[in-house]
């Protein structure tokens, strides 16, 4: 069993920021668990109640394309490479579902499997590590305003070049391609 346990950082990597909460799509979860995306679908339909929408929520178009622009892993699939359509188009027919970390904590009541249950201990231990270390960052961020505002300005640079770290720019992607003379 331990050889099948899932690394933390895969979870984290599978974690995204939602409508201001983070959640997990169910294709992730899918693979995660191990089932097809569809069963995983199909138990929560069965068990509707047990998921309101602060658990679980389908993303809109619009929502859907913004999350497809943030995957940069060819490891984190949008559709299930396990379930294909019955027809000839292939792929999904509807947006997806995302789960919120207590949706997730529900889907072991309703996913009964030895795998499911441990994937899920990974899964909320991860969600739990990630919020303790946004609270560690907000408090030291507290901190330096703090200290900051002791300050004269001889030291506003030195605060300025902290806040800079805290806060690094965003990597500018490698294009891909031939450059034309």
């Amino acid at each position: 069993m331990a050889k099948d346990l899932i690394v933390s950082e895969v979870i984290e990597q599978k974690i995204y920021l939602v409508r201001d909460q983070k959640v997990m799509l169910d294709s992730d979860l899918a693979i995660l668990y191990g089932v097809p995306v569809k069963a995983l679908n199909q138990s929560v339909k069965r068990n509707k109640k047990r998921f309101p929408e602060d658990f679980m929520f389908r993303l809109d178009s619009q929502e859907y394309k913004v999350l497809k622009s943030q995957i940069v892993t060819a490891n984190t699939p949008l559709r299930s490479q396990i379930v294909t359509a019955n027809d000839n188009r292939g792929g999904r027919r509807n947006l997806p579902y995302v789960f919120t970390e207590h949706g997730i904590a529900m889907l072991s009541s309703v996913l009964n499997s030895d795998r499911a249950i441990q994937v899920n201990i990974q899964i909320i231990r991860t969600f739990i590590k990630l919020r303790k270390l946004l609270s560690t960052h907000k408090d030291l961020l507290e901190k330096i305003e703090k200290m900051e505002k002791g300050y004269d300005r001889q030291f506003r640079i030195v605060f300025d070049i902290i806040r800079e770290l805290n806060n690094p720019p965003e990597k500018l992607r490698k294009q891909i391609g031939f450059k034309v003379k």
